[in-house]
């Protein structure tokens, strides 16, 4: 969303202050085009600045006169456009100031009243500052070129019509200008390796390279010019080495951090399992020099302590010893000439086996972070410079056994969502706020059941009761709170056999594998507890229900009713969890069709209304063989039912087998009107489901 979009809808009184040299009408009329402008970016009163500020004076100046052509109010707007051309024609820079301090208060107020500015005007401009940047440098360049060529005078001083200036102090000032601009490059490629890292907890991504790519080739080119420049230069022989000794870096910089990995490696990589990646040199297509063998990439595992010792050295070392063992790990590095793109594409690679090294502490298997590290030696052109190149992947569990997946699935969560964007591989905090463990099981849920309806404050709440083991505190109290690693995946919650994340993850599947549309529907309360569930429905009328996310198993759902008890009173009852087999089965909405006395969801929405979408159409009649067709039917019974009568002075009965909380699972003949035909010969069966569990807490003690 851009700035515009969000100041079109404030009202207008609130800048009427930014509006006396520059109508608010034409501020409406430019819109989003204003802003896609570097007025911010213009500083100073130099020949670039003043260049620059004309050509937007221009470029605004048609913009509006094209946009009046189509405006009811055309004479009036050419009027303004007239005014804002003779104000600002002899005095470019001052419409730039205007503008800029327009600008400035519009996001002035927008920051007042949301607290962040959308996160597309941000990129917008570091985009604009980048290209003025490179505009500004170019125009260094030719000002060099054209001061060489009118050469130095006997004192130094440059000959020409421009203003006299020293020729070492131009060249040093372009350095550095050129120096500015690859920190910007290199500080986009972090931004990027961050956002790849986020999207592997489902974080959305703008993956493609063009435009980084495009960014590195344009410095590079900037380069060779400015260093042709330097070499030109003769007025002051020691001032040489050190401006190339700053060029070489710059170009080193620029070469090293466009080696990426465009494509990661599983995060969980099982042993003996195939898996692909990707390496992308962006410099390759330019700088590649032409070689009669291709060049490799070769893939090797290496720990975190080797990790942290190849960034330490600034990857100037090389790796001495592989902590696995890969198959097919090298690959050749190849050009592109239709998409401009160098590539190495690891296919068919696979981890044969791994070497664990010295855990820390009490650290097991699943939290052990390793790496793939992918390098190759290449010659540059045009200078025949050899350079050893190096990047790693993202931090990768290594597990052997399936049943480690959801352990090693915390580990890599928690590592993508809580690291730095620079960082000694692979430190993590060991405690985060709450609210960004909230954001980041948010986003995960979401990307992992692929909806666009996220949890809420309500959920929020339930979870933070959870992973605390505090159900006193109010939603407020919870925010300032820090949640550790430990909270998270290491300590078994109370009463249970599992930690947070095993069951988070567990509804995770459920919801994946049995039960998107529900939700996406807004159909399941889910994270919401027994207790509090038993306030919402206590005064409902019979047959109120509402679906939760069971707490005391992983990966199940329940359904909580209203029933009324023998003595009249209100009974909230919860049927054993649904799994995701039980849903394969048959699924959520037939069997709450199944169940008579479900008839609202709660609040008070008609079942039929709610679920009447997810029902599959029965089937009735014979099939294509001639078979009556069948079908499979839940019943549950209330306890109350299976009380028996009095027994007083009657004979002692055998014992009967206990009964347990399970729904029943039934198969009716189809169609119905066979029955009455059949009952003489086949009554129906007497079904005896077992009992549910009420939900009558002594202790009970409603949250919030």
């Amino acid at each position: 969303m851009s700035l515009w979009n969000l100041v079109s809808h404030m009202p207008p009184e609130e800048f009427s202050s930014l509006s006396a040299e520059f109508p608010r009408s034409l501020r409406c009329l430019l819109a989003e085009w204003l802003e896609n402008q570097p007025w911010e970016f213009i500083n100073g009163s130099d020949a670039f600045c003043s260049s620059m500020a004309s050509r937007l004076l221009s470029a605004m100046l048609e913009k509006l006169r094209s946009a009046a052509s189509s405006d009811g109010q055309q004479s009036q707007i050419l009027q303004q456009v007239s005014s804002i051309e003779n104000t600002f024609r002899r005095d470019p820079l001052r419409l730039v100031a205007v503008v800029r301090a327009i600008l400035e208060g519009e996001k002035a107020a927008v920051l007042k009243r949301d607290h962040h500015l959308p996160l597309s005007f941000h990129r917008r401009q570091e985009e604009l500052k980048f290209s003025l940047g490179l505009q500004r440098l170019q125009h260094r360049v030719r000002e060099i070129q054209a001061l060489c060529e009118e050469g130095p005078g006997r004192d130094g001083a440059v000959q020409g019509p421009m203003a006299p200036r020293e020729l070492p102090t131009l060249i040093l000032e372009a350095v550095k200008e050129l120096e500015a601009a690859k920190q910007q490059v290199l500080k986009r490629i972090q931004i990027w390796k961050r956002q790849q890292q986020l999207a592997g907890n489902g974080a959305i991504f703008e993956e493609d390279l063009a435009p980084l790519q495009k960014r590195c080739e344009n410095l590079v080119e900037v380069y060779f010019q400015l260093q042709e420049q330097v070499m030109a230069v003769s007025t002051e022989p020691d001032l040489l080495p050190r401006l190339l000794e700053r060029l070489n870096e710059v170009l080193s910089s620029l070469v090293k951090s466009s080696f990426l990995v465009e494509k990661q490696p599983p995060q969980v990589l099982k042993t003996q399992t195939k898996f692909q990646a990707n390496v992308r040199f962006l410099l390759g297509p330019k700088l590649l020099k032409a070689a009669p063998k291709p060049y490799v990439v070769r893939a090797d595992m290496v720990t975190e302590k080797q990790a942290r010792e190849l960034e330490l050295s600034n990857y100037s070392n090389t790796l001495s010893e592989s902590t696995g063992e890969i198959v097919h790990n090298t690959v050749a590095l190849e050009t592109n000439p239709t998409s401009g793109t160098c590539c190495a594409n690891f296919k068919n690679v696979l981890l044969k086996k791994i070497k664990r090294c010295e855990r820390k502490g009490s650290e097991s298997v699943t939290e052990e972070k390793c790496a793939v590290l992918f390098s190759t030696s290449v010659t540059l052109s045009p200078s025949n410079v050899s350079i050893h190149l190096q990047v790693l992947s993202l931090p990768i569990v290594v597990i052997v056994h399936g049943n480690q997946d959801n352990n090693a699935k915390a580990t890599v969560l928690w590592d993508n969502a809580f690291s730095d964007i620079e960082r000694v591989p692979f430190v993590v905090a060991d405690r985060v706020p709450w609210d960004k463990m909230c954001d980041t099981l948010n986003l995960k849920f979401m990307a992992e059941v692929q909806t666009t309806k996220g949890l809420l404050k309500e959920h929020y709440f339930f979870l933070a009761q959870k992973i605390f083991n505090d159900h006193s505190a109010s939603p407020e109290d919870f925010q300032g709170r820090q949640v550790s690693w430990a909270q998270f995946n290491k300590e078994i919650l109370p009463g249970r056999g599992f930690t947070f994340w095993q069951w988070f993850d567990g509804v995770l599947d459920l919801t994946k594998r049995c039960l998107k549309s529900y939700w996406s529907d807004r159909l399941i309360m889910g994270f919401i507890s027994k207790q509090y569930v038993c306030k919402l429905l206590s005064m409902e009328p019979d047959g109120t229900f509402l679906l939760r996310f069971s707490d005391s198993e992983i990966g199940g759902v329940t359904i909580a009713y209203v029933i009324r008890g023998k003595d009249g009173s209100s009974q909230v009852e919860n049927i054993q969890p649904f799994s995701a087999k039980d849903l394969s089965i048959r699924c959520l909405g037939d069997r709450i069709r199944d169940l008579g006395q479900l008839r609202n969801l709660y609040p008070n929405i008609p079942k039929d209304q709610a679920f009447g979408s997810h029902y599959n159409k029965e089937q009735t009649g014979k099939d294509g063989r001639g078979y009556v067709s069948t079908a499979i039917k839940m019943t549950v019974e209330r306890e109350r039912d299976q009380q028996p009568p009095s027994t007083v002075g009657a004979p002692p009965e055998a014992p009967q087998a206990p009964m347990f909380n399970v729904p029943v699972l039934q198969h009716e003949l189809r169609p119905e009107s066979l029955q009455p035909l059949l009952a003489p010969i086949c009554p129906s069966p007497m079904v005896s489901p077992p009992s549910l569990s009420h939900c009558q807490d002594p202790a009970f003690r409603p949250p919030g």
